[in-house]
């Protein structure tokens, strides 16, 4: 891997990060976000709700596992 090529990959792994976060915020903050992939809202699952806790869509495409530390 050359150093453009590691460049590139920093910086997608970048956005795709700050995309992630930014995406956690907006759907803790209470707002309706669909599904890049199938359209159907992403929920949050908490740790009251006794399951794996993260955000997910209906269908998976979307699943972002968080932990939460009480």
């Amino acid at each position: 891997m050359d150093v453009q090529q590691f460049d590139r990959l920093k910086n997608v792994s970048a956005k795709s990060f700050n995309d992630q976060k930014a995406l956690i915020k907006k759907v803790l903050a209470g707002r309706d976000i669909a599904c890049k992939q199938c359209g159907t809202f992403i929920r949050v699952t908490l740790p009251e709700d006794k399951k794996i806790t993260g955000l997910f869509c209906a269908k998976g495409c979307t699943n972002i596992a968080l932990d939460f530390v009480l």
